[in-house]
């Protein structure tokens, strides 16, 4: 079935088609595949017009002409809504399709360039592929999937090598801050001769060292609201590791405009926490906290402290629900909040549950206004 998706924000209501009735169009109408060059080479649909959503705006008139049909698709059906908006924008009589390739592929339609696996990619993931739900094409969806990191820090830094070890495609890192001697007690993607150096090229060589089938894009810079949403929208999913209650609350508001889940979690001492924010389909960031607290109230790590291997806890169980979600295993954490309590050894699932008053979420048609916190907490005017 089909049905109006608003890009929230910009003000389009954008139609999606599923695989199903894009299969049937095919010679009507023109398919463009908005994923980026390495995801391509997985595989794409028959036919389909190769132009990255980055690429798009400046490309696709000289390949397509005005007025014409289009159907985007990307890895999952984010990306595409985007590249729909675009389209319409620039007069074409654009939709997205929905789930992307791995919706297609799971239909058993079309699929050009195989997407096999290399012999040395076999053996690498030999383990998941065994697994009956996860298998070759699962694996393939990983390769294929696109994962943004805030933060190389001590959440960060666990579900980076994971989800690389995992296979994910590609790792998108965002962080301004430079190796620190006192990150080493923690941020295992850090290491001594790495100090000084920026947190990005240090998460880029550990990462590229573990696992050279993943492509890591770097983001050396701090995210506010004239970055967060162009940064946000290349990815499928965001990894919430972020250490400062400002970015928390952007990053939560961000993907209320975009549509994007983000997997959340926190630290504080001997206590951790981790959730999954999926848009409109369970509680968001603001449902929990409505606004950011004062300093005095929670104070960062650096003043309180944290237990060295707490957050590995919590990052592994962040890359596990990432994962979970791109291949669509399991019970995800959405509508549930799980709490760590280190010196106990005690896991904890809270109900959390949408509020109706959301200053955020409560009304999908009107997204919260993107707002800059100072340290204080405070909106910067």
């Amino acid at each position: 079935m089909s049905g109006p998706f608003e890009i929230f924000g910009l003000g389009h209501h954008i139609d999606e088609v599923d695989p199903g009735q894009v299969m049937p169009r095919l010679e009507e109408v023109v398919l463009v595949d908005v994923r980026e060059p390495a995801e391509h080479a997985n595989g794409v649909i028959p036919g389909a017009l190769l132009i990255p959503l980055g690429e798009l705006q400046g490309s696709i008139g000289g390949k397509v002409p005005a007025g014409a049909t289009v159907v985007a698709y990307c890895a999952t059906g984010h990306r595409s809504l985007f590249a729909a908006e675009i389209l319409n924008r620039m007069g074409y009589r654009a939709s997205s399709m929905r789930g992307g390739v791995v919706a297609w592929r799971s239909l058993g339609l079309p699929w050009d360039g195989g997407g096999d696996l290399t012999h040395e990619q076999l053996q690498r993931y030999s383990r998941h592929i065994r697994l009956p739900e996860v298998g070759e094409a699962g694996q393939r969806r990983l390769l294929g999937s696109r994962v943004l990191l805030i933060g190389a820090g001590g959440l960060g830094s666990p579900a980076a090598l994971y989800l690389a070890a995992a296979g994910v495609g590609t790792i998108g890192i965002v962080d301004d801050d430079t190796v620190d001697p006192s990150n080493l007690q923690r941020q295992v993607l850090h290491t001594l001769d790495r100090i000084g150096m920026a947190k990005v090229d240090s998460a880029r060589e550990a990462i590229t060292s573990l696992n050279p089938d993943v492509k890591v894009e770097t983001h050396a810079a701090r995210l506010d609201s004239s970055n967060v949403l162009d940064i946000m929208s290349a990815y499928d999913l965001v990894v919430d590791g972020g250490d400062n209650f400002p970015t928390r609350y952007l990053v939560n508001d961000a993907s209320l405009h975009l549509g994007i889940p983000v997997v959340h979690g926190s630290i504080f001492r001997f206590e951790g926490q981790v959730t999954v924010f999926d848009p409109y389909q369970g509680p968001c960031y603001r449902c929990l906290h409505r606004l950011p607290p004062p300093p005095e109230i929670a104070p960062s790590c650096a003043v309180a402290g944290v237990f060295g291997v707490l957050p590995g806890v919590i990052g592994s169980i962040q890359a596990t629900e990432t994962i979970k979600h791109l291949l669509g295993l399991g019970r995800t954490l959405t509508g549930r909040l799980l709490v760590f309590d280190a010196l106990e050894q005690d896991f904890t699932a809270l109900p959390i549950r949408r509020d109706p008053d959301c200053p955020a979420c409560s009304d999908p048609d009107r997204p919260p206004r993107l707002v800059d916190y100072d340290e204080t907490c405070r909106p910067v005017a």
